[in-house]
C-alpha cells in the first residue's frame, strides 16, 4: 500500500510531445506508473511508445478515467492544464513547473477546493513510490522499496535524505514533493493525514525550509495527531532574515517563519529534529 500514487493509479501526462514529457513518460512507465494517456492539444493521434496522445483532458477522461494528471508544461501554460485537468474530473493534480505566478497558484488552489481536486506543486518533482509507480522527475536511483514516507518542501534534499535512508537500510514507502513557492496546493498536514494511516509507513521524515509557517501548522497535527515516529530537517539556518534563499516560500520576514521558531515548535511535538540528511537516517535507524 502507498499513498496518493500506485501501480494501480491510472496516470496521464499533459505535455507528453515536449522534450520532458516523452523522457518522463518512459522513465515512469520504467517504474510501473499505469501511463494511460498523454495530452497534447494539436498532436491528437499519435502515440509515445505505444501511448495514446489526445488534444484534449476531456478526451482522455472519456477513454481512460484517469486517476491523476502529471503537468509538464511551461509556467506559463501550467494554470490553463491545470484547470483543464480539474475541469475534466481528474482528483489528483501534480505541476511541475517552476515560475508559475502567484496569482496563477491562487487560482489553482482556489478552483482545486471546488473541483474537490488535490494539487500537488507547484514547482514539485512529484510523487514516487518505489516499486510500484512514479509521478514526477525525480531520480529514481535515490530511493527503494520500504516503511519511511518523506514529505518535503525541498526536492533535492528529499533525493539526498532518500539516498542516506537507503544506504541505511530503510527504503521509502512514498516520497511526496510539496514544492518551494509561496504557494501551494498541498500542505505537511494533507500528506501527514494520509502517512498516519498508512500501514505500509512506518516512520515520516518531514523536510521543511525556513519561511511560511506550514512546519509549525504540522508540528501541531503531529502533536495531536500521529503516533508514528516523526524525524525532521529544517533547511536555512544560516540564511539572513529578508533574504529568499532559492525557493520562492523560503522567506523570514518580521519574525515570522524563522529556523529557530520551526525546530522548537517541531521539537515541543515530540519530533526528533536532525541536524542533516545523514542525520535524519541515523536518527530514523535507530527510531525503528
Amino acid at each position: 500500500m502507498a499513498i496518493m500514487l500506485d501501480g494501480t493509479t491510472r496516470v496521464i501526462i499533459q505535455g507528453i510531445t515536449g522534450k520532458a514529457g516523452s523522457y518522463h513518460a518512459l522513465e515512469m512507465r520504467r517504474q510501473g506508473t499505469n501511463v494511460v494517456a498523454g495530452v497534447s492539444p494539436g498532436r491528437g493521434g499519435e502515440k509515445i511508445d505505444g501511448i495514446p496522445v489526445f488534444d484534449t483532458v476531456q478526451e482522455a477522461v472519456d477513454a481512460f478515467r484517469p486517476d491523476l494528471s502529471l503537468v509538464l508544461v511551461p509556467a506559463r501554460f501550467a494554470k490553463d492544464a491545470a484547470l483543464e485537468a480539474m475541469a475534466a474530473g481528474v482528483k489528483t493534480v501534480v505541476v511541475v513547473a517552476e515560475g508559475v505566478p502567484v496569482h496563477d497558484s491562487l487560482e489553482l488552489t482556489a478552483k482545486a477546493r471546488q473541483y474537490g481536486c488535490r494539487v500537488v506543486g507547484p514547482n514539485t518533482p512529484g510523487i514516487f513510490s518505489p516499486g510500484k509507480a512514479k509521478a514526477g522527475i525525480m531520480p529514481t536511483n535515490a530511493f527503494k522499496p520500504g516503511h519511511v514516507g518523506i514529505v518535503s518542501r525541498s526536492g533535492t534534499l528529499s533525493y539526498e535524505t532518500a539516498s542516506e535512508l537507503t544506504r541505511a537500510g530503510l527504503g521509502q514507502s512514498t516520497f511526496v514533493g510539496l514544492g518551494g513557492d509561496m504557494v501551494r496546493g498541498t500542505s505537511f498536514v494533507d500528506v501527514l493525514s494520509l502517512f498516519k494511516d498508512d500501514p505500509e509507513t512506518h516512520g515520516i521524515v518531514l523536510i521543511g525550509e525556513i519561511g511560511g509557517y506550514q512546519e509549525e501548522l504540522a508540528a501541531k497535527y503531529i502533536k495531536e495527531n500521529v503516533n508514528k515516529p516523526v524525524v525532521a530537517f529544517i533547511a536555512g539556518r544560516k540564511a539572513k532574515p529578508g533574504r529568499r534563499m532559492g525557493h520562492a516560500g523560503a522567506l523570514v520576514m518580521g519574525g515570522v517563519g524563522t529556523y529557530e521558531s520551526k525546530v522548537e515548535t517541531l521539537k515541543e511535538a515530540g519530533v526528533q529534529v536532525a541536524d542533516s540528511p545523514a542525520d535524519i537516517a541515523r536518527i530514523m535507524a535507530r527510531i525503528l
